[in-house]
């Protein structure tokens, strides 16, 4: 986080930063019974300020509150009018974005007779994920010694607060080890995931991702894949194994935050040369080019401040 901003948005209401407070007994806090959206807005070439696939995400943050049954007491008109009206309010040409509903407090226990669902939207100044020089020459990988979620213990598609403890687990392992990034397994030992990235390999020109079993359905990864469509790269959703990931030509990271990283080792393996590959150089190029405005074909992927 840069800097904090004037205003958070809370229940229909802006109220100042430092006042945009919970309750301690606030059920979420405890139970991580909530879900959120990472989101960014991007100062384009011509000036203006536009945010990237604000629809999708909107369309994901109800689609979280459906599997984990949250109600949500606005519409997705609202939500999404709240957001821009937010970036407005705290004047900001560049932005991370971060909508949650939460349930406030009343009751406490597992169940609650009566759900008390509160919906806060932040936005800040928010950098490089993974750092300026990762995205620049690629960052260094683990795979973690923690698993990720069973699609039948946690609901894997919903981006859920309480499933975020399981990422922190294996990113905080990692950084402890000396690498940037953690990359984790399934529950059948196959890659999954990084702690908060999808995750995609080249190898002899072909471009292969995990499917959708375990992993969250990333907003960024699908618009990585129809780049790549588009660019006519062979691309395959299947599953891989680790040993495949080492022998990979390139690897690559996609996410909101992370944005298009690419990865230069794991596990102390070498990816390829050792730096950022020529199809990830490709998709960062015109990932970035789209979301600054300079792509007339993804044009519709930009909600305009």
């Amino acid at each position: 986080m840069d800097a904090k901003t004037e205003k958070i948005w809370m229940d229909g209401e802006f109220v100042d930063w430092d006042k945009a407070t919970i309750h301690v007994l606030t059920h979420t806090l405890h139970y991580g019974w909530g879900v959120f959206e990472g989101i960014r807005a991007y100062h384009c070439h011509d000036g203006a300020s536009a945010v990237f696939r604000l629809k999708e995400h909107v369309d994901r943050l109800f689609g979280s509150c459906h599997i984990v049954d949250i109600p949500i007491p606005y519409t997705k008109e609202e939500i999404t009018g709240a957001i821009l009206e937010t970036l407005r309010v705290n004047k900001l040409k560049e932005a991370y974005i971060r909508p949650i509903v939460f349930i406030g407090d009343g009751e406490m226990g597992i169940y609650t007779k009566e759900v008390n669902s509160r919906v806060a939207i932040a936005v800040w100044g928010w950098g490089a994920y993974l750092g300026d020089e990762g995205l620049k020459k690629g960052i260094r990988a683990k795979i973690s010694s923690f698993t990720r979620l069973h699609v039948n213990g946690q609901m894997t598609k919903a981006k859920v607060c309480g499933n975020y403890v399981n990422s922190i687990l294996a990113k905080r392992e990692i950084i402890s080890a000396g690498y940037d990034e953690a990359i984790l397994l399934d529950t059948e030992g196959y890659v999954s995931e990084a702690s908060g990235e999808n995750i995609f390999i080249v190898k002899n020109g072909v471009i292969k991702t995990t499917p959708l079993t375990s992993i969250l359905p990333g907003i960024t990864r699908d618009s990585v894949m129809a780049i790549a469509k588009d660019k006519g790269y062979p691309l395959l959703e299947e599953r891989f194994t680790r040993d495949e990931l080492y022998l990979a030509d390139e690897v690559f990271f996609s996410g909101t935050a992370a944005e298009i990283t690419p990865v230069r080792e794991v596990d102390n393996r070498q990816i390829g040369s050792g730096f950022p590959g020529a199809i990830t150089l490709d998709i960062q190029e015109t990932f970035f080019d789209t979301v600054k405005g300079r792509v007339d074909a993804y044009k519709d992927w930009l909600s305009y401040v």
